[in-house]
C-alpha cells in the first residue's frame, strides 16, 4: 500500500502515532528496505524475543527498561497488525476489539449478570471457546511455539486437571529418578536423547508439585551461574582459561562464599 494514512478506526492519540509510523515504514515506495520486506514468519522470532526482554526488565525491577521494552513489544503487535491489514485479513482496530471481547466475556461476573467468577469461570470459558473451535482435548491450545520448559508445565497443568496428575511431590520425585536410570539405561544417542527429555519433563513436574515455577526457577539458576562465572573471570584474569579444573573449582567455592 501507498497510503500510509490512519487506517479506520484509530483515534488520534499516542497509539495513531505508532500506527502512521508503521504504516510509513512498510510504504513500498517510499518505506524502509528492512521494514518492507519483512513477513509474519520472519517478524515472529523478535516479536518472541521483545517478550522475553519485558520479563527480563521485570526481574531486574528496571521501571525505564520496562517502559522502552513495552514500547517494542507494543511495536510486534502494531507490526503484525500493519501486515495483516496489507494482505486484507485486518487491521489493528479488529485486534483491539478481539481483545477487548475476550476480556469481557471471560469475565462475565465484571461485566455481565454472573454472580460469580474467579479463575476457574475463566478456564471454563476458555475450555469452552477451544471446543468451538472443534479440538476438544484438555491440551488444545498450548501452543507449540512456546519454549519447551514452559510448554511442559503447561501440558502437565491441562492433565492435571482432568485427573491426570501425581497426587503430591513424592510420585512426581520418584518419576524423576526412574527417568534417571533409564537416561543410564540408554543403548544409543538417540535413545539417550530420548530419556533425557523424559527426564526435564519429570523435573517440571517435580517442581510444579512443589509449587515451584519451573521457568522462573531456570531463569535464576542461569543469573547464578553466569554471577558466578563471571566473578571467577574477574579474580582470574587473562589467565582463567589456563587454569585447570581443579583451580576453576576453587575459584567457584570462593565465589559461592562471597556470595555471587
Amino acid at each position: 500500500m501507498s497510503d500510509w494514512s490512519l487506517p479506520p478506526g484509530i483515534g488520534r492519540g499516542d497509539i495513531a502515532r505508532l500506527v502512521a509510523i508503521m504504516a510509513r515504514l512498510r510504504d513500498p515506495e517510499r518505506g524502509c528496505e528492512w521494514d518492507t520486506v519483512q513477513t509474519f514468519e520472519t517478524i515472529a522470532p523478535y516479536t518472541i524475543e521483545e517478550a522475553y526482554e519485558v520479563a527480563d526488565a521485570i526481574a531486574r525491577s528496571d521501571m525505564a527498561e520496562l517502559r522502552d521494552e513495552l514500547g517494542d513489544l507494543l511495536l510486534q503487535v502494531v507490526f503484525h497488525a500493519r501486515m495483516a491489514e496489507e494482505s486484507g485479513t485486518f487491521a489493528l482496530p479488529d485486534v483491539i476489539a478481539a481483545i477487548s471481547d475476550k476480556m469481557e466475556r471471560r469475565h462475565p461476573h465484571i461485566f455481565g449478570d454472573a454472580e460469580n467468577g474467579g479463575h476457574h469461570l475463566w478456564e471454563q470459558i476458555k475450555a469452552e471457546e477451544r471446543g468451538e473451535k472443534g479440538d476438544n482435548s484438555a491440551l488444545a491450545g498450548v501452543a507449540l511455539s512456546l519454549p519447551a520448559l514452559l510448554r511442559a508445565e503447561k501440558l502437565q497443568k491441562r492433565a492435571s486437571r482432568v485427573g491426570f496428575d501425581w497426587p503430591d511431590a513424592d510420585g512426581a520425585r520418584a518419576k524423576v529418578i526412574e527417568e534417571i536410570a533409564e537416561v543410564d539405561a540408554a543403548t544409543d544417542a538417540a535413545h539417550r536423547e530420548e530419556e533425557i527429555g523424559d527426564l526435564l519433563f519429570a523435573v517440571v513436574n517435580w517442581a510444579r508439585k512443589q509449587g515451584i515455577e519451573p521457568e522462573a526457577a531456570l531463569r535464576a539458576a542461569n543469573a547464578k551461574f553466569e554471577r558466578r562465572f563471571r566473578a571467577m573471570e574477574d579474580v582470574a584474569g587473562d589467565g582463567f582459561a589456563d587454569l585447570d579444573l581443579d583451580a576453576m573449582e576453587r575459584l567457584w567455592q570462593d565465589a559461592k562464599a562471597a556470595g555471587a
